[in-house]
């Protein structure tokens, strides 16, 4: 069994446990996921089965969309719900216009910098950051540059116990930690906030519309999940393609460098032939107009 399958993954269940239970319904060991969903969020987690997993690592790199709940008011040791609240400042009724929300939010589109929290699974040190935070300990850590493509406020705020509440959809690249946004959006607004509520809404090129949930599959014949699964030609589509004659394409499936392609790559760049994919090249750092294989998917 070979190829990219979306889960919509329900809160209260970690990725490993995704990955575990589908062992058990595809009947095979070879599954990976595509980066980690927190437990206590929903959506999109595409997964992939037999060969599709070599492509795993690339579709971690492909843009995601969120649904997020924020809440302003209170400041959490997570930067989500399931943290201990460590700061509060009471939020008075009406104190935001939408027209302030939503200017904050435009003041975090495009490049930002993000300290992961430390209640992450980045690693410092060797170890990951939430091992040093479940031992008491915020250790310094390393800021990153990420993207936000887009925030768009989808409700109106709401205003309770000296608290407001709002929903937003994020477009964001790899690496971007929406609990952390959520943080900056109540630092622009000169409070403090957390993340209250997240759902993935698309990840590596799937919509939760093409999801499918871990009970629908227990339900379904062997040969009915071969046919939804998708090839993993779904998963680098994000990636520029060159299409190539069918001699370079058994050059190809040997890894062998590749000379005087037109026109030439500039990264790393599908092969392709007849619309299948072959391998990844990108450009040889040491002799120019030359291509060397960086992943090749035929066995």
């Amino acid at each position: 069994m070979d190829g990219i399958l979306a889960i919509n993954k329900p809160r209260g269940m970690t990725s490993h446990d995704v990955v575990f239970k589908l062992r058990k319904i595809l009947k095979t060991k070879k599954i990976g996921h595509t980066g980690t969903l927190d437990p206590e969020v929903n959506g999109v987690l595409p997964i992939c089965v037999g060969r599709a997993t070599r492509v795993s690592d690339y579709m971690m790199d492909s843009g995601k969309t969120y649904i997020a709940e924020i809440t302003l008011g209170t400041q959490t040791t997570t930067e989500d719900q399931t943290g201990e609240v460590i700061a509060t400042n009471l939020i008075e009724e009406n104190q935001f216009s939408t027209t302030e929300i939503d200017d904050a939010l435009n003041q975090l589109i495009g490049e930002i910098e993000q300290i992961p929290p430390m209640f992450s699974a980045v690693k410092v040190n060797g170890r990951k950051l939430y091992e040093y935070a479940r031992e008491g300990k915020v250790i310094d850590r390393p800021s990153r540059k990420v993207q936000i493509y887009s925030i768009t406020r989808t409700t109106e705020p709401k205003y309770h116990d000296g608290k407001v509440t709002f929903e937003i959809i994020v477009q964001c690249g790899k690496g971007t930690y929406i609990r952390t946004l959520s943080s900056q959006i109540a630092e622009v607004l000169q409070t403090v906030g957390h993340m209250s509520k997240l759902t993935r809404t698309e990840s590596g090129g799937f919509t939760l519309e093409q999801s499918y949930t871990l009970e629908a599959l227990q339900t379904m014949p062997h040969e009915s999940i071969q046919s939804i699964l998708h090839p993993l030609e779904k998963g680098l589509t994000h990636l520029p393609h060159h299409e190539v004659d069918e001699q370079t394409a058994q050059r190809i499936m040997w890894g062998q460098k590749i000379k005087g392609i037109i026109p030439p790559l500039t990264g790393e760049t599908v092969m392709t032939h007849n619309n299948k994919a072959l391998a990844i090249y990108m450009p040889h750092s040491e002799y120019d107009n030359v291509i060397k294989a960086r992943k090749v998917f035929t066995d």
